[in-house]
């Protein structure tokens, strides 16, 4: 079952044909907050559909799991992956705004609920738009609410909350077109902690997209996710059939 929700959230990072990363700077003088929010956002993600093929490798205690998956995404709507292993399909994913779907053929069965599974298992509070930016290489939390103290750290610029509570939240950006290249969520007193990392990025279409995507994550269990990508076409028009057979068997999962 992990492995389905490796690529649950692998499938849905976007892949790139180009491989050349876009050059980045390191921070030297601290920017202004607004500057670089408003610099970050200004990297669009301007498409309608996406056709994606993405490789991806989980890892926790006791189990590792290579694998690929077809990803057929509608902005904002809809992420349907096929998954396979040995290039043998094994399970289908689907994620709306409102529902998180699978079925798998080695144990059929099927899980359908909300964003609590993927929260739970990735150690903070996720929903379809905080998944969508993460994978598209955008913050997890919308940057243009709340109030933020800047710094630099790591030859990066560092936004994090000006009010302290229990939950901490670090966001890294590069000086060149305010990239996210790193961001680290932790909640001490449940013993969560995410940590997504942006190594390199791609110019596609006019978008920047990430190259590659490592997420380490503790709550009940640590994983690891790394994941790189075949290729990926735009804006086609794709179906996204799903249909969970009659005979197999629902599971819960907390």
């Amino acid at each position: 079952m992990k492995y389905i929700l490796a690529v649950v959230f692998a499938g849905f990072l976007i892949g790139c044909k180009s491989k050349q990363a876009v050059a980045t700077l390191a921070a030297k003088d601290t920017a202004e907050i607004t500057k670089i929010i408003n610099g970050h956002y200004a990297n669009g993600s301007d498409f309608k559909t996406l056709n994606i093929k993405a490789n991806a490798k989980y890892e926790d205690r006791s189990q590792s799991h290579s694998m690929n998956a077809d990803i057929r995404i509608k902005k904002n709507e809809i992420i349907w992956i096929n998954i396979k292993i040995l290039g043998f399909p094994v399970a289908k994913a689907l994620i709306t705004p409102t529902k998180v779907s699978y079925y798998e053929k080695i144990n059929s069965t099927y899980f359908e609920g909300d964003f609590s599974m993927l929260s739970n298992w990735l150690g903070t509070d996720l929903d379809f738009q905080k998944v969508q930016n993460l994978l598209l290489g955008k913050a997890i939390d919308d940057l243009s609410k709340g109030k933020w103290i800047s710094e630099i750290n790591e030859k990066l610029f560092k936004l994090s909350p000006a009010t302290t509570t229990d939950i901490t939240k670090e966001f890294y950006f590069e000086a060149a077109n305010y990239l996210l290249k790193k961001e680290a969520i932790t909640q001490t007193s449940q013993n969560r902690a995410l940590e997504i990392q942006y190594p390199s990025y791609s110019e596609v279409e006019r978008m920047f997209l990430p190259n590659a995507i490592n997420i380490k994550a503790t709550q009940k269990d640590k994983i690891s996710i790394a994941i790189e990508y075949k290729n990926t076409t735009f804006n086609e028009n794709l179906s996204y059939s799903y249909s969970i057979p009659s005979d197999y068997k629902a599971i819960q999962i907390d």
